[in-house]
Formats: structure tokens, sequence, C-alpha cells
């Protein structure tokens, strides 16, 4: 006889389903685990005999051999440990065999028995929902799983006995509970930045329409304390995006017992990360930081130390919202939706833009050259805004006078995004969309200047060379402008501060 047990196997943050099937025959004693499980699934049988030697059951001296169907699929990760587990204990008569029916089931075993915490358990769950089954998986990600429905039926066992006793009914597991994490400390906030009026100026256009930012300034500027603080004027995530985030980030092992936040991701990784890192990749085709930042920033300090190859291959994500990894054997997608944020010195020794210093190495100019062509034209013409961030003066430094604060300024970043959220409800796209993600498509109806500033953005695209992309970002930078002003017409102020943020990125891409 053969018993079944459903689980799934990951691709990207789709739960595949996967059949285990079980099967105790006489013959010479062998425990086989085949359909193409990695190195990981091929240790459950460790895993399995400890944890049932545990619970007081021993593996029968039969052949044993267990299934991963389909068979043609890469089969990673510890989470078959249990389904492994439960499918030998129903072999053998210590589970009734109709048991384990309408549940899929995943988690890892310890040698005593106990379950431990997987990753990808919110993306499972959430394909069992679909399929009309209940799931079972470790108490730890019991409250990761009750996010995907409240009608999901839901066992989280903290060991293989407490699991078994459930279904001999002598003692009943209650259905987890969805958990909000506590946000411990606050987000930095932006009163308490000195000057840089200009930047914040800046910071708040990028939140209100989701654009991408790059300041350029000397050290000690204040750069990093700005994009640091831009998630404190960010709306929180929305249900779906929410749901969305904490599936990418359950798959990546990222998730914990203490629950999901609706606070937007900031990733800040350093300047020696690699392609693989940045975009995703490895052995199991893991996410990258791109998609770690989903519906949240990527922060890129020091932006040209960063390998330009690595920087590159952000082009294609920034310009579709998806990482897309090509493996032989598979293909895997993650959303990668995030909003850059990169900030860099305008040389190598930080000071070429001071007044009265002279580079040792070169002339300002051409130090100044050399250091920002390590970014490619292409890559900086996705980039919508960017600022020179001058240093802060004494006299900024020693003021009492506090700045505006966060919360004032989220506001007005709530009150743009809501008109957004309006505008493109009313042509079919979702809640998400903001300014910066308007297909092009819509841009004549949604981002039309006035005469005025039609006419000053003709004249200004070819004495500025801008590029069919560059024109239309200052169109969509121009209505997130708009709409900070309550305005429905892009007028001609619109325009030309919108032509200001874009003047930099066209000289330095020539």
């Amino acid at each position: 006889m053969v018993v079944r047990v459903s689980t799934v196997a990951f691709e990207g943050v789709d739960a595949k389903p996967v059949d285990v099937q079980v099967q105790v025959m006489p013959g010479r004693v062998l425990f086989n685990i085949v359909g193409l499980p990695d190195k990981a699934v091929g240790e459950s049988r460790e895993r399995v005999r400890g944890a049932l030697a545990a619970v007081g059951l021993a593996l029968p001296t039969r052949r044993i051999t267990i299934n991963l169907a389909p068979a043609d699929m890469p089969k990673e990760g510890s989470h078959f440990d249990l389904p492994i587990a439960l499918g030998l204990m129903a072999a053998i008569g210590a589970l009734p065999s109709d048991a384990l029916e309408g549940f899929i089931v995943l988690g890892e075993l310890g040698l005593d028995g106990s379950l431990a915490p997987v990753a990808g358990v919110l993306p499972a769950a959430v394909a069992a929902h679909a399929r009309g089954l209940g799931l079972i998986c470790p108490a730890a990600s019991g409250a990761e799983a009750a996010w995907a429905a409240s009608d999901l039926p839901i066992l989280a066992p903290r060991s293989l006995i407490q699991l078994a006793t459930h279904f001999k009914g002598t003692q009943i597991l209650s259905r987890p509970a969805p958990a909000i994490r506590s946000e411990g400390q606050p987000l930095p906030d932006m009163a308490e930045l000195k000057g840089q009026e200009s930047a914040r100026r800046v910071l708040e256009i990028a939140a209100a329409g989701g654009h991408n930012l790059l300041f350029s300034g000397p050290p000690g500027a204040g750069k990093s304390m700005l994009a640091s603080r831009l998630p404190s004027i960010l709306p929180p995530l929305s249900p779906p995006e929410l749901l969305q985030v904490s599936m990418i980030h359950s798959i990546a092992g990222l998730l914990d017992a203490e629950g999901l936040t609706d606070r937007r991701p900031f990733r800040a990784p350093h300047h020696s990360a690699s392609m693989a890192a940045l975009v995703g990749g490895g052995a199991q085709a893991r996410p990258g930081e791109v998609s770690l930042a989903h519906r949240g920033v990527l922060f890129l300090d020091e932006l040209p130390e960063f390998q330009p190859q690595a920087l590159d291959s952000l082009r294609q994500p920034l310009e579709t919202g998806e990482a897309v990894i090509a493996r032989v054997q598979h293909r895997i997608s993650y959303p990668a939706r995030f909003q850059l944020v990169a900030a860099m010195n305008p040389c190598r020794c930080g000071l070429a833009t001071d007044p009265g210093y002279a580079c040792r190495k070169a002339p300002n100019a051409v130090c100044m050259a050399q250091y920002q062509s390590r970014i490619s034209g292409p890559f900086l013409d996705r980039i919508d805004l960017t600022i020179e961030v001058p240093a802060v003066t004494p006299g900024d430094l020693m003021t009492t006078q506090k700045g505006e604060t966060s919360q004032s300024i989220a506001r007005r970043v709530y009150a743009a995004r809501q008109i957004q959220t309006q505008r493109y409800g009313a042509h079919g796209l979702g809640i998400e969309t903001t300014n910066a993600t308007c297909p092009v498509a819509l841009l004549d109806q949604i981002a039309a200047p006035d005469d005025s500033g039609l006419a000053l953005i003709r004249s200004a695209a070819d004495r500025m060379r801008l590029t069919a992309r560059g024109f239309h970002r200052v169109l969509k930078v121009s209505r997130t402008l708009a709409d900070l002003d309550g305005s429905d017409a892009i007028k001609r102020i619109h325009v030309a501060e919108a032509l200001s943020y874009r003047a930099t990125i066209s000289q330095g891409s020539q």
C-alpha cells in the first residue's frame, strides 16, 4: 500500500504541489528518497529516524521508498521532514490512514521529535487555501500561516508527539491567531535634520510619487540621514501589499513568530554586495535585495563603489518590477517593485566641489568624471530625481529650531497617494500603482501639461538631450508635483521643477 501526503515545493513565491508517496514493502532493508531531492532532503532520513525513535517508534526492517512527485521538479529544503515522517507513521499504522487527507504538511524535525520553523509557510498557506485544503506546520510558524485566510484550518504542533495525540483525540490543537509585530524603536524623524531644505523637499516628492532618487554631495552632508528618514514619511503597506511583501520574506526565512508588520521594507546592502546578492540567485535561487525591498526602499550608499555589473543588473528590475533568475532546470521570477534611493560623493576624495579644493591626483573635473563614469548612463536614466546636497554649515548645526516633523510631511504624502489611488483605480489599476509606476500609455491622459508647460518641456527635451524614458519620467514627476499642490492641471511651474531635478542626470549620462 502507498500512503500519500501533500506538501509543496517553492518556485519563487509560488508553492507548487508535491505528492509525498511512502511505500513500505518486503525486501532488503533500505530507506531511499527519490524525486530530485537536494542534500537537505536526502539528509531527512536521519532526522526522521531520530524523531520517530524519540516518540517510541522504530522504522520497520523493510524496504522503504519515498517518492516526491512530480519526479522532474527539484525538491529543496528541510520542510519535507514532517510529511515524510507522517507518511511513515501512517504506513506502519501509528496514525489513522485518513488523518492526513485534506492537509498540506511542511516542517523540519529535530532528533528529539520537536518541530522547527521553516521558510515559505505563508506561501504554502495561501496555496492550501486556494486548493481548499488545511495546513500542518510548526507552532513557531502558525501565526504566519494564519494570515493567509481566516477560514483556513491550521494545525501548528510543537512536536511530533503533540500532533499524534491530536489525531488520536487525546489532545486538541487550537488554531493559531495571526500576530502583528509590535514595533520597537520609532523610525528616525525628519525633524532631527538640520538645514537641507531642498533635499527635504525632494525627499517628500520621492515619497509622494514613489520616484527613484539620487543624492550627491560631500562626505558628512547628511545624505544617509536623509535616506534613512524616507520610511517615516511613506504610507503603511496596504493589506495586499503586506501579503506580497510577507510572502517574499517568508521564502527568505525572515519572518518570525512575532508576526507581520505594515512598515515598508528598508534594505541597505553594503557596496561589496555581489550581483546575486542584489538581484537574487545562488544554488537555491533565493530572493535578492531588490525583492526583499519589494514595495519598500532599496538604499545604495556610496553608489559608484558598487560593482558596475551589479548596478547594471538592477536596470531590468527597475523597469519591469520583477527579478528573473534563470537556471538550467527552471526559471524563477520574484517581485521587485522597489523605490531606489542612492547616495554618492562627487569624486573619490569627496571634496571636488568644495571652493578652493584641488585634487592631488588630477584636476577636479577629471577626478569627478573618472569616479562618476563607474555609473552607466542607462542606469542614471532610470533615476527620476537628482539633487546636490551641500555640506551643512555650523550655523545650521547650532540652531535649536526644529524642522518639520515626519508626521506632518506624511500627511501630505498620504493625501497625494490617495489622489493617485483614485486616479489609477478609475483606469482599472491596483491601489499599489503610483505616478512612478504609471504605464506610459496613460501619460497622455493623466500627465499632459498645459500649453506653457508643454512648450517648456519641448524646448528642454532638445536642449537637455532627454531620452524617451527621461521625457516620460519628467512628466511623471510633474504629475506628482501637481498632486502635492492639489492641482488637476500640470502647470509650467511643475514642469520646470521636475526638469531641475533631471538636469544633473542628463549631463552625467552624456
